[in-house]
């Protein structure tokens, strides 16, 4: 290699080198230094990259860091005004984490890993269930039980070797979140429980990494990016406190239409992608709401940063050091957790049934009068007592117990002999509250069924599907 500015010699960032094989290295200059200089001067312009890849080409010269096969696969990227070269090489460069692989991860990654984000991290402690599958896109039949976090880095790889995967198989907590959510250049929040989003926007918060949130629900959706720009609000900016555990609603506890949290995912991606790429406006301040049955979107103005906010404010209180001692459990009053409530001991054990007892009651019943009398309440809501429920059982959601006491009067009073009444519900919970109010009322023989209709399901007739 030789200068063309001889004047210059070798000062860094003021010479143009080209190629000539009968030439010192280093033209006119001498010594260790200028060679040092050189070489920095090669470094800091990448021009090794660009010659290698040149070279490689063998009939064309480009200036950029994408290999062949970047430039073929991402070619509708690069001929985007709007998008480009520039913008591509940041993507491919950058780091993306995923906190849950469920109906919102499933599309975020997909879409992450198919557009060529650098490095993807897939974190999920849960596994695969049947019941994921209508909106869980990343995942198959032939994974149902396996790790939801290994299952989908199995989509992306099949979808895209070019990019890096990182698999996360445990539940975030508060004594890892800064170590992991460290090693990326944002984070794409995709849980469905009050502690771990809480716990995701602190940890942002003190990395300063932005956060891309999204929630689905029902029919309705709702997106927005959270510590982002200099007066961009966290999650707890919004939420200060916590919502009281009965008002927070779960896909497994409400529903949610499938595409719903696609759509909301995939919008969450478009987010991560304009961040990368310093493309777009980012939806910062601002929350984007889909109401899917409508089929409109809404934007709504946030707040900015609020002074007194214990994550972002003036005075925070979170921080490296306090962070990983903070209780989310205590502070929100929930588990960490996107699947069915934990089971509940509320009544003594006196006042509650193993399925199989309760079975062997019901037979007795018939035994005795020929039909079984109606001694089974089942507490669940109205269109999952039309799903399935046990024979003769009769329905009264346990939100109008208290008004509707008469009828179980009533129920009660023609029934013969001594059988207990029966409560059941979906999983066990709320018919302990069902056995509670009943005895309140007088009916001291109201007794549980341990674990509902699930547990029935699982124990006596596994022909019944689990909701």
């Amino acid at each position: 290699m030789r200068t063309t500015d001889k004047r210059k010699n070798c000062v860094p960032g003021l010479l143009h080198y080209e190629a000539c094989p009968t030439r010192d290295f280093t033209g006119d200059c001498t010594g260790a230094y200028k060679w040092l200089i050189t070489a920095i001067y090669f470094w800091r312009t990448n021009f090794f990259v660009k010659s290698k890849q040149a070279a490689k080409a063998g009939t064309y010269a480009a200036e950029h860091s994408l290999n062949k096969h970047q430039v073929e696969r991402y070619s509708r990227h690069l001929l985007l005004n709007s998008f480009g070269l520039t913008a591509q090489e940041k993507l491919c460069s950058s780091s993306v984490l995923i906190v849950g692989c469920g109906g919102l991860g499933s599309p975020a990654a997909l879409y992450l890993a198919a557009c060529g984000v650098g490095t993807l991290g897939l974190m999920d402690h849960d596994s695969v269930d049947a019941s994921n599958l209508h909106r869980q896109v990343i995942h198959t039949e032939e994974r149902v039980g396996t790790s939801k976090a290994q299952s989908g880095r199995k989509a992306c790889e099949a979808l895209n070797s070019l990019i890096k995967i990182r698999v996360h198989e445990e539940a975030l907590s508060a004594n890892i979140a800064l170590s992991i959510i460290g090693q990326y250049d944002m984070v794409l929040d995709c849980s469905d429980n009050a502690p771990t989003r809480y716990l995701i926007s602190d940890a942002c918060v003190v990395t300063g990494k932005p956060l891309v949130s999204a929630a689905a629900v029902g029919t309705d959706g709702q997106l927005t990016v959270y510590n982002y720009g200099e007066d961009g609000p966290c999650y707890r900016c919004l939420f200060p406190k916590p919502p009281a555990p009965e008002n927070c609603s779960r896909c497994s506890d409400a529903g949610v239409l499938g595409v719903v949290p696609g759509i909301m995912g995939a919008l969450q991606a478009l987010e991560a992608i304009k961040i990368a790429s310093g493309k777009g406006d980012v939806l910062n301040k601002r929350m984007l709401v889909f109401d899917a049955l409508s089929g409109k979107f809404m934007t709504v103005k946030l707040r900015s940063k609020r002074a007194g906010c214990a994550a972002c404010g003036e005075h925070p209180t979170l921080s490296m050091s306090s962070l990983p001692e903070f209780d989310y459990k205590a502070f929100t009053g929930q588990e960490a957790q996107d699947g069915p409530p934990v089971p509940l001991q509320l009544i003594p054990s006196s006042e509650r049934l193993l399925p199989r007892d309760a079975k062997t009651i019901l037979d007795q019943a018939l035994k005795d009068s020929g039909a079984i009398e109606p001694i089974v309440l089942d507490v669940r809501p109205r269109i999952q007592y039309q799903l399935m429920h046990l024979p003769h059982a009769v329905n009264i959601p346990i939100e109008e117990l208290e008004n509707r006491m008469p009828e179980v009067k009533e129920l009660l009073s023609n029934r013969s002999g001594s059988s207990p009444l029966l409560v059941i519900c979906r999983r066990g919970n709320a018919s302990q509250l069902a056995v509670q109010q009943l005895r309140m009322a007088g009916y001291i023989d109201a007794v549980d069924i341990i674990g509902g209709m699930t547990q029935w399901s699982r124990d006596v007739d596994s022909s019944m599907p689990i909701l």
